[in-house]
Order: C-alpha cells, then sequence, then structure tokens
C-alpha cells in the first residue's frame, strides 16, 4: 500500500493497491479539487514531485503529452508506485470552500420525469448541506454500492433534489428507481467537485447538458439568475429523441427571467419527425457559436458527448482553464468514448 504526500496541505495518505491518489484522498476526506474522476475534464490536474505513477486511460484534452512528458499527472487516473508526492495545481481558493460532511436524509418526494430519470427529493434532520452550484454528493442506501450524483437545486434549499438516471444492470441506481420511497433514509456525503459556477466571471456561458446532466447545469442557471448574472448564456440541451429531453418549461422559465438565455433541444436519434434541432450538441455549438475566446463552458452528460464538446469548444478559442465539465458514468457500463451516438 504506498503512501502518496500532498504537499499542498502536508499531508501523507495510504493508498490502497490499485487505486488511484484522487480515490484515496476523497476517501480520507480531503477536499482534493476535481470534477469528472474519470481523466476528461483535467480539474484533478497535479504536478507529479517524486516518485512514479502509473497513469490510467485519460482524454488528451485533460493531459496532453507534452503536459505528461513535464511531470504532469491526473489524480483521478494515477495509481502509485511506491512513495510518491504530488501538488495540486488548482489553487484552493479557485474551489468551493464547503467542507464535506455526511447526513442522514429522508426521501421527500419521487416521481419520474422522462422514462428513465428520476427526480429524487431530500431532506435532512439537521441543517441543509452546503454546495456550490455544480457541485455533487455521494448517496448511499443500506447494503448498495454508493453512487454520485449531481444537485439539481440552487443553494440554499432546504431540501436536495437529485436527477437519478435508471442505468441497465446498475444495482443502486435500480433500488432508487424501484423500492425507495417517501419516508425512506439515504445517506448523503459531500459536496464535492470543482465543476462549479464561477461567480467572478463577466464573460458570456456556455452551458450544455446530456441526458441527467442536466441536473448540475439547472443548478448553475438557477443560481447565475437569482445572483443577477446579466451576461449572456447559451444552453444546449442533448437527447436522443423527443422522451429523453426534460426540464424545458424550468429552463424557459429562467430564460424569460434572465433576458439574455437562450435555450437550444438537440435530438441525435429522433423516432418520427420534429421540429428540434437534430444531430448532436456539439455540432449545434459548432454551427452557432463563432468564438468562445472569454466563455465559461459549464457541461455534464455522457463520456463521448463531453469528448466532442470539449474538442469542439477548444478548437472555437475556448480556453482551457475555462471549460469546467461533470462526466456522467457508472462502474456497471463500460463507454467507449468513440460512440458519438451515446452524446444524446
Amino acid at each position: 500500500m504506498p503512501d502518496v504526500t500532498l504537499l499542498n496541505i502536508g499531508r501523507t495518505i495510504a493508498v490502497p493497491d490499485g487505486q488511484t491518489i484522487l480515490s484515496a484522498a476523497l476517501a480520507e476526506g480531503i477536499n482534493y479539487p476535481h470534477g469528472c474522476k474519470s481523466g476528461r475534464c483535467g480539474s484533478c490536474k497535479s504536478r507529479l514531485s517524486g516518485g512514479e505513477v502509473d497513469l490510467l486511460d485519460h482524454s488528451r484534452f485533460a493531459l496532453t503529452s507534452d503536459e505528461r512528458d513535464g511531470g504532469l499527472i491526473l489524480a483521478c487516473r494515477a495509481v502509485p508506485i511506491g512513495l510518491a508526492s504530488v501538488v495540486w495545481l488548482k489553487d484552493e481558493d479557485e474551489a468551493a470552500s464547503h467542507a464535506v460532511r455526511e447526513v442522514q436524509a429522508v426521501v421527500v418526494d419521487a416521481g419520474l420525469l422522462t422514462h428513465d430519470i428520476l427526480r429524487l427529493r431530500l431532506k435532512g434532520a439537521g441543517p441543509a448541506l452546503d454546495f456550490a452550484p455544480g457541485q455533487y454528493a455521494t448517496l448511499r442506501l443500506d447494503g448498495l454500492p454508493a453512487r454520485d450524483y449531481s444537485m439539481a437545486n440552487a443553494p440554499g434549499a432546504q431540501e436536495l433534489e437529485f436527477h437519478v438516471r435508471r442505468v441497465p444492470g446498475g444495482r443502486t441506481s435500480g433500488a432508487i428507481h424501484e423500492h425507495l420511497h417517501v419516508g425512506d433514509h439515504v445517506h448523503v456525503k459531500g459536496p464535492r467537485g470543482s465543476a462549479h459556477l464561477r461567480l467572478g466571471h463577466t464573460g458570456p456561458i456556455l452551458a450544455v447538458a446530456g441526458g441527467s446532466g442536466l441536473a448540475p447545469i439547472l443548478s448553475i442557471l438557477e443560481s447565475a439568475v437569482a445572483q443577477g448574472m446579466r451576461r449572456p448564456v447559451r444552453v444546449y440541451i442533448g437527447g436522443r429523441d423527443e422522451r429523453d429531453l426534460y426540464g424545458l418549461e424550468r429552463l424557459t422559465e429562467l430564460a424569460e427571467r434572465h433576458g439574455d438565455m437562450t435555450l437550444t433541444p438537440v435530438l441525435s436519434s429522433p423516432v418520427a419527425a420534429t421540429l428540434r434541432r437534430a444531430g448532436f450538441v456539439h455540432a449545434a455549438v459548432r454551427a452557432d457559436l463563432a468564438d468562445l475566446d472569454g466563455w465559461k463552458c459549464y457541461t455534464a452528460g455522457p463520456p463521448a458527448m463531453i469528448d466532442a464538446l470539449t474538442e469542439t469548444a477548444l478548437a472555437l478559442g475556448l480556453q482551457r482553464d475555462d471549460l469546467h465539465a461533470d462526466v456522467f458514468f457508472t462502474p456497471e457500463i463500460k463507454f467507449d468514448t468513440g460512440d458519438i451516438a451515446a452524446a444524446g
């Protein structure tokens, strides 16, 4: 079991064999800057100051070959070989500073949003969980694997809202859909993640969601409107077919309150004639927006969507540090990043 020293905080942790530095740090309750946890967003980019690591597969947009040659790693994909030391690159004041804590919550509402996405509302017995818009929490049901889900509501509410997509063969998501009822208890631990709203940013915002990735995007947009952020906002929502879209009324109401927010639903595989935009969300972004320099991009959804959007946004001039991505995946499914059809 290798020891890894986190030089930012002067702490040494034991990393179980085969685990990544990030997973071990999070298990110790350390607020290590991160986003997707799957090697696609680059939020956990760190400098390897000593020792060696095995780097698991990752996106070339999250960590380039030049960065690897220069001693940088992704903590979410770095498995240490013996003793090592690292420094994460993000300043602590760039990440949300809310303390990670665990609360027991009770289900106060559960209902379907689409054929495979459930809205789950939870209320804790004590103070509400503090978080930044776009962050996530880990939900745990007794006897089942813990799973991460993003908050879909703005901070400050007494209830937490989560959108849970039912994954084929998924034990936890299946139990939530089939067996979780009002009055049942759920363990909630958080908040985590660095793909959150940057209140200090003064440029335009691009928000792109696929499937239940709409949850953190809703939290970000509701908070931006409530905070009086008046910069232009362009929202793209991807789905395979009409039945995969949801939250459009909520988004339309936000757009009306904001005044300079547009909403573009995009269907990748509609089964019938449609008046919606057809194709992939990254293609719609490429067709509509000529220059993303100075923008912030918040995106959440399947890995293929995130990969395609990342390539598109960077080609349109988006600065790498202005991309904040949350990849929605589950251990029960092995995604093929080349399967752009999954990007709906």
